[in-house]
């Protein structure tokens, strides 16, 4: 009798964890991650939007909220990121061109010392307002997962769109144009 009571527990933790495996699967499909929002066709009220950071190379904070409004380009980037430096150009030029139409790009640094950082916005010329996620809570909020990452959030607070790699011209383009024609 003993020699079957092994093989029965076994087996009954085999299937207990196949049915836990199951139900993990089943959880996993109602994602409510930003991109899966996004899908949908919905768009989420933004993230960490209330999160205060110090401001990169000057005195005080600022956050999202104080932004409200605007259409903002969240732009996460890292000194150490080679495709950030690529795209750096790309956001500035961006910049210039939206800057005075309601609208700006937000650099935030990801997983960098300050110095490193304001020698890459000096390096790369940007007039943009760079903050520092020093504890890391808002790019966990946006659920980053590595740099660069770029997130545009629409006049009402709602993120319009997200592109989790290099941002080119034309996607920037193309995305910031129905936002920036929209007042409000």
């Amino acid at each position: 009798m003993r020699r079957f009571a092994i093989p029965g527990l076994v087996a009954l933790a085999a299937v207990a964890l196949l049915a836990l495996l199951v139900f993990g699967v089943a959880r996993s499909t109602a994602n409510t991650s930003l991109d899966a929002q996004l899908a949908k066709g919905i768009h989420p009220v933004a993230p960490a939007s209330d999160v205060a950071m110090p401001i990169l190379g000057g005195k005080g904070s600022e956050d999202l909220a104080d932004l409200r409004g605007k259409v903002v380009v969240v732009n996460i980037f890292a000194s150490w990121c080679d495709p950030c430096a690529a795209e750096a150009p790309v956001l500035e030029q961006t910049q210039k061109q939206i800057e005075g139409r309601g609208a700006t790009i937000l650099g935030v640094t990801y997983l960098d010392a300050a110095p490193d950082s304001e020698q890459f916005v000096k390096a790369h010329g940007i007039t943009y307002p760079v903050l520092r996620d020093v504890n890391g809570s808002f790019s966990r909020a946006w659920g980053t997962t590595g740099v660069p990452e770029t997130y545009i959030i629409n006049r009402q607070g709602h993120v319009a769109a997200i592109q989790r790699s290099q941002v080119s011209r034309s996607w920037l383009e193309g995305t910031l144009a129905p936002l920036l024609a929209k007042r409000s």
